[in-house]
């Protein structure tokens, strides 16, 4: 006799991408980045958002000539950090792509969730300073919804009438992938039709660069930054610090098709896992990336021999570039000789909580 919290088996919809923007070191559009990684461009070169002269290393992968007005009526540019203005601007340029409009009716089947890492930390040491210099009553107004990292969402939310689930996953490097991947469950369960998901880091700033810099993260190849990013390099020294956004539309094909959208790809797998091993040294072997990559090849129904392309983590440090090498071959066998793979870090640097949805972008 069954249970009487049983539930019928309930097909799962399939999911696809429809629009994508970004803003990334390499360019100010999904089109410009994906053009200039092509070319094999670097995004990296000397920090000029302050002066780094002082610091152990002095670059980073920074979005340049990025004009938020753009996107954001003027008079709001000041209520939010950069990685706030990245995600708008992302945003809007997806779901341009996409020619969707979020419709009174569809409002409350669209949702929005943009993994962010670090959040407002450039917000943060400025108030900090204007607090030590003037007092706490010159701290502004704006300050706390400045820099907290779920008013990425929350912002997008406002703009476009979102009125689905709407919050940020925090998870260091994955927030961005994980975003996605959480946006996809959304809609494969039949909760969501449209969810705009992806990922937004801007942390180009004193605190950051010192801080990554004390662990001995960076790469300090200061006198040739635009190939300081060097994953499975044998000289590689470190990861390079980077900003973007990168921010997907993702609708179940049945909606999609519906109203007539341009399909640019499938979404048909999804793997999460822990290594519960340490704070920043991946698990021998990378078993955590070898229990995620099996997971997702499961939920996907593919096998091993149907993966043609691997964008790996890829962060061009000594520990972590060969353990994930490890976990790759492990998992594909003797395919891993007919498997390309690569990072585009090397050319965009590692941009946190945006870095998995950026190289999702760069994918599809």
């Amino acid at each position: 006799m069954g249970s009487r919290f049983e539930r019928p088996a309930k097909a799962q919809k399939r999911v696809v991408v429809t629009g994508i923007g970004a803003v990334t070191p390499l360019g100010l559009s999904i089109q410009e980045s994906w053009e200039n990684a092509k070319k094999g461009r670097s995004g990296i070169a000397k920090i000029t958002r302050f002066d780094a002269s002082a610091f152990d290393v002095n670059f980073a992968g920074e979005v340049k000539g990025f004009n938020p007005e753009l996107y954001i009526d003027k008079k709001e540019v000041k209520k939010m950090d950069l990685f706030i203005q990245y995600s708008l601007a992302s945003a809007k340029m997806a779901l341009d792509m996409a020619n969707l409009q979020i419709t009174e009716e569809l409002a409350p089947r669209a949702g929005c969730i943009i993994g962010v890492g670090m959040g407002g930390l450039p917000g943060i040491e400025e108030q900090y300073s204007r607090f030590l210099e003037k007092g706490p009553g010159r701290i502004s107004p704006f300050f706390i919804p400045m820099v907290i990292t779920n008013l990425a969402a929350g912002h997008v939310s406002i703009a476009h009438g979102l009125k689905g689930p709407n919050y940020s996953v925090t998870s260091a490097c994955a927030s961005g992938v994980h975003s996605l991947g959480e946006a996809v469950n959304y809609i494969r369960n039949g909760w969501m039709d449209v969810m705009v998901a992806g990922g937004a880091e801007s942390t180009v700033c004193p605190m950051a660069i010192g801080g990554f810099a004390a662990m001995r993260a960076l790469s300090t190849r200061n006198d040739d930054p635009e190939k300081a990013s060097r994953p499975w390099d044998k000289d590689r020294d470190g990861f390079v610090l980077a900003e973007g956004s990168a921010i997907m539309i993702l609708e179940s094909l049945e909606h999609a098709e519906k109203r007539g959208a341009n399909i640019l790809c499938e979404i048909t797998g999804y793997g999460v896992s822990a290594d519960a091993y340490h704070m920043t040294s991946p698990a021998p072997a990378h078993a955590g990336a070898q229990a995620a990559m099996t997971m997702c090849l499961q939920d996907a129904g593919l096998s091993p021999s149907d993966i043609q392309y691997v964008n790996a983590h890829g962060t061009s440090t000594p520990v972590g570039d060969g353990l994930e090498s490890i976990a790759v071959k492990s998992i594909m066998g003797e395919h891993a000789k007919k498997v390309w793979v690569s990072s585009t870090k090397s050319m965009t640097g590692h941009a946190l909580g945006a870095a998995g949805a950026i190289e999702g972008a760069f994918v599809y």
